[in-house]
């Protein structure tokens, strides 16, 4: 669930606990954890409510100052799109994140090995700019703590798709996100060696 930054801090200390959206049908599901900005949430409910409807209380735990804020925020135009006003209450998730707990085995099996290759090999396959896994994953190693535009101008891409194919790799265990830059994490480290590409200190890569 997408969260603009000036939300970040509340959704982290648990002070944002609700958000409202306009919406065709629901993005997103009772019971179900997502990643944000500001950490991970559990949401706990998604019901339509008349924007009218939407009270001081549930505007401060929005992250705002006051109800008309809240409309104020609202896309207007989506209205002739058909969208509704959903209201989403949702939790922080004091709990690790799994993507974190996996960064950290390091103990691969072959069988380890072979599954990791087999979700590279599709994200490569499914990318148009042809292969890029493990090129990015040498990038980083050899690059640790570096901000990701210069990282992205590296290799000639565009910073905002850079940090989305990234963001891919962080989701399989196999790097990790710094305040700048990014690392290769002791799983992905693993990974480069047991196949014989771990960097080779140039600090490029083809991608």
């Amino acid at each position: 669930m997408r969260f603009t930054k000036p939300y970040w801090a509340g959704i982290a200390d648990g002070s944002v606990t609700v958000a409202f959206r306009r919406w065709r049908s629901p993005t997103v599901v009772a019971g179900r954890p997502y990643r944000t900005g500001g950490g991970r949430i559990e949401v706990l409910s998604v019901g339509v409510v008349d924007p009218a409807a939407i009270t001081g209380a549930d505007a401060v735990r929005a992250g705002h100052t006051s109800a008309h804020e809240v409309r104020a925020s609202l896309d207007a135009r989506s209205v002739e799109e058909g969208r509704s006003v959903y209201r989403v209450e949702f939790r922080r998730l004091d709990e690790p994140d799994p993507r974190d707990e996996l960064a950290q085995r390091a103990g691969l099996t072959p069988d380890d090995v072979a599954a990791i290759d087999t979700r590279l090999d599709r994200l490569d396959r499914a990318s148009a700019i042809g292969p890029w896994t493990r090129p990015t994953l040498r990038l980083i190693a050899a690059n640790e703590g570096v901000r990701a535009p210069d990282l992205a101008a590296s290799v000639g891409r565009e910073t905002a798709p850079f940090k989305l194919d990234v963001r891919k790799l962080k989701n399989l265990g196999l790097t990790i996100s710094l305040r700048v830059g990014y690392l290769v994490s002791p799983r992905g480290r693993a990974y480069l060696e047991a196949t014989g590409a771990a960097a080779d200190g140039s600090g490029s890569a083809e991608a």
